[in-house]
């Protein structure tokens, strides 16, 4: 099997990349630019992984997506502080970081370069955490993708998600055991010299690395802001 990863550069896109390099032919990782505020970091993170596993990497510019983009997001990550649990705010600030259809762009970007390129498989990052907040994360809209994939392409290739209905515990022990490159990951909303450690991304990714945590996982811990 073929395949194009989605590759942002975060824990869920790393982990589904290390299994499609092991158990595919991984013919090109994809990163989009479409101004999020963590773009330089993100770019960063995923052409290194794709160096590291010698797979061909590209990045897309959507530069028209940028206004469409939540002020809240482009602003400051202040607004998006928020205590997991509490699901009012989650929701709002699933709310600040909604970019209209994005993974429904991204996937289909993706399948472009899959037809043209004999693909079979879209590999993409998705979790079940999210996946209650964002809808184009769950394992419903792989379903639904994948349908409408079986009618806009010819090859009709199919969209994988290694991730989709696990949590972010459960992707960071899978990261582990399949030796995914945690030293390179950028799960941060926001730009920085270190992941800020107060968005939901990370504070998501935080609970995750204390609740396996030990000395293999120091130099993840070590990427946060203090």
């Amino acid at each position: 099997m073929k395949s194009i990863i989605l590759l942002s550069g975060g824990l869920d896109s790393a982990v589904c990349f290390k299994r499609a390099v092991d158990e595919t032919a991984a013919v090109l990782a994809l990163w989009f630019d479409y101004g999020q505020p963590a773009a330089r970091q993100e770019a960063s993170a995923s052409r290194r992984m794709a160096r590291r596993f010698n797979v061909r990497h590209k990045s897309i510019a959507l530069p028209w997506l940028k206004p469409l983009l939540p002020a809240e997001f482009k602003a400051s990550s202040a607004r998006l502080r928020t205590a997991l649990g509490d699901e009012k705010a989650e929701a709002e600030a699933a709310r600040a970081v909604w970019v209209p259809n994005r993974n429904g762009i991204f996937i289909n970007v993706a399948a472009a370069f899959a037809e043209s390129l004999d693909c079979d498989s879209i590999v993409a990052g998705f979790n079940a955490e999210e996946g209650a907040s964002f809808p184009d994360n769950s394992t419903q809209y792989v379903e639904a993708a994948n349908a409408a994939l079986a009618l806009s392409t010819l090859r009709r290739p199919r969209v994988i998600s290694y991730t989709a209905d696990l949590d972010k515990m459960e992707i960071l022990a899978m990261a582990r055991r399949i030796g995914a490159p945690l030293d390179l990951i950028w799960s941060c909303y926001y730009g920085g010299e270190e992941m800020c450690g107060e968005c939901v991304s990370c504070q998501r990714l935080l609970r995750a690395v204390r609740e396996e945590y030990d000395e293999d996982l120091k130099v993840l811990l070590s990427r946060f802001r203090k």
